[in-house]
């Protein structure tokens, strides 16, 4: 079976597939997004999603066979409150997963209610529109301690070889406060994703090294005073092994100043 590589994506905001008129500045992260079938080559067995947006105090496993919607933003039109992503869920390997985990030494625990986050149907409506592929979430544990989520990616890492895409969905950038200091936020992204891609081209020892000092990086924490939504990049680090590093997606002008990235692990 071919091994399948790895991503690490930045997910836009809120239902943007569904708001293209209202949001018309991701047709190149859309395309982008769109073109990863064609970069795979295969239909995988199930896409395992780590979100941004599922926080938890251990990493759990999302084993829902039919999950429903979870509409975590505010302030869309009503019609983006009953957006539907109908893929299925994929017990099974949600169960092999959370075995993987556990066998690392990370706890772990399956979530059969869990629903969709958009950090997951947002991409996967561009990625997969017909909704034709079994997806799952894994969590993101809510201290962000890089060391864990590197070995959480590690652990994960078996499940390429066995048909399931690994997919880590977050933001290069992501300060929504700076919105209004748009020159401000243009040199920073753009300093920050520099350094980024400068710690992704290495190998696997000296890029957890790199990524576990990030907020020595320029501008760490004015691009990232939360870091969740870099720390799924952790997870796609950690599962790609020493798999070279490839830019899927790259633009420095995302909302008229923003420099942000998506990158690709094997």
């Amino acid at each position: 079976m071919k091994r399948l590589p790895v991503y690490f994506i930045s997910h836009g905001g809120g239902p943007w597939p569904w708001l293209k008129k209202e949001m018309p500045f991701y047709d190149k992260l859309e395309a982008s997004l769109a073109n990863m079938p064609a970069e795979i080559g295969v239909k995988p067995a199930a896409v395992l999603m780590v979100s941004a947006h599922w926080e938890e105090p251990g990493f759990f496993v999302q084993a829902n066979p039919q999950p429903g919607m979870i509409y975590d933003y505010g302030g869309f039109p009503q019609h983006t409150y009953e957006i539907k992503y109908s893929s299925k869920g994929d017990v099974e390997t949600a169960a092999r997963t959370s075995e993987l985990i556990a066998s690392a030494g990370l706890a772990s625990q399956l979530d059969p209610l869990r629903g969709y986050d958009h950090g997951m149907f947002s991409p996967m409506a561009a990625i997969y529109p017909n909704a034709d592929v079994p997806v799952f979430q894994v969590s993101i544990r809510e201290d962000y301690d890089v060391a864990a989520h590197l070995a959480l990616g590690r652990a994960l890492e078996p499940l390429r070889d066995e048909g399931i895409l690994i997919i880590a969905s977050g933001l290069s950038y992501h300060n929504l406060r700076m919105f209004g200091k748009m020159e401000s936020a243009r040199t920073a992204s753009k300093d920050f994703d520099s350094w980024l891609h400068g710690a992704l081209n290495n190998s696997a020892a000296d890029r957890a090294r790199q990524l576990g000092e990030w907020e020595k990086a320029p501008s760490a924490r004015v691009c990232h005073p939360r870091e969740d939504h870099l720390v799924p990049l952790m997870v796609a680090a950690g599962a790609a092994g020493d798999d070279a590093c490839t830019t899927v997606y790259h633009e420095e002008d995302f909302m008229g100043a923003l420099t942000v990235s998506s990158f690709r692990f094997g």
